[in-house]
């Protein structure tokens, strides 16, 4: 069993040759930047702040699902940015049977953006993967967080250091996993499809949406979720290292 992993492991790194890669282009939250941690302890704050009396574990795990479908339909198109400040947060209210202004919740919702960037917790290893690749590789940031959000979590969190390009969909003029995001990633760090790659944790977004113009991808599948293809896959970040040898 062990020569078989090894043999595989050893099959990887040739795919993966570093002779062939110049640019690793990662995805920023829940690959990276430890999203819900992060938003939790956002939102806890941001209670006390504004003395919302409501069971504190019943918002988190109503906001969480709401949230990325909200998130799905921003990276669609469905709804705008303001859109879904507000909606996720509306719905969540309105599940838990919380009675809420409106006015409350945009006051809620701008306070958790300006809090949010301040609580820094990284997923465990991108430090040590961040050094372990830093030496042979230009490296990237291709995320479809909100521009005023993203750069301020990138430098508060010390990772900036690390990367050459940091491309927002806003800047892109659209998200992950539309073609237009990874084209405008690649001219932005003069890079190719041939000798570029992508990292995320989001399969639709991150990976489908690399592999759908030529880049190889590996999925960062930290909570083992099912997907329909075979892909490259990790569960932790350090496991990177078997497909970048040097």
């Amino acid at each position: 069993m062990q020569i078989k992993e090894n043999l595989i492991k050893y099959t990887l790194s040739l795919y993966f040759c570093p002779m062939n890669l110049k640019h690793i282009f990662f995805d920023l939250d829940q690959t990276l930047w430890d999203f819900d941690l992060n938003s939790e302890l956002a939102f806890k704050q941001c209670f006390e702040k504004q003395n919302i009396q409501l069971n504190f574990t019943a918002f988190i795990k109503t906001y969480e699902p709401i949230n990325e479908s909200y998130w799905k339909l921003y990276a669609d198109g469905k709804v705008t940015k303001d859109q879904l400040k507000y909606a996720r947060l509306r719905d969540t209210f309105t599940l838990l049977q919380y009675e809420i202004t409106d006015e409350a919740i945009d006051v809620l919702a701008e306070s958790y953006l300006e809090i949010l960037p301040h609580f820094n917790h990284l997923h465990h290893g991108t430090i040590e993967i961040l050094d372990y690749l830093f030496p042979n590789y230009k490296m990237h940031i291709i995320t479809n967080g909100f521009n005023e959000v993203s750069f301020r979590k990138i430098e508060l969190s010390g990772i900036s250091k690390y990367f050459d390009k940091i491309i927002t969909s806003e800047n892109a003029g659209a998200k992950k996993p539309n073609p237009q995001v990874f084209h405008y990633a690649l001219q932005q760090a003069n890079a190719s499809t041939h000798d570029s790659i992508m990292i995320g944790d989001n399969f639709e977004a991150d990976v489908q949406g690399a592999l759908a113009i030529g880049m190889k991808a590996i999925h960062y599948n930290y909570m083992n979720k099912p997907v329909d293809e075979e892909v490259e896959t990790v569960k932790h970040l350090l496991e990177l290292k078997s497909y970048f040898q040097f």
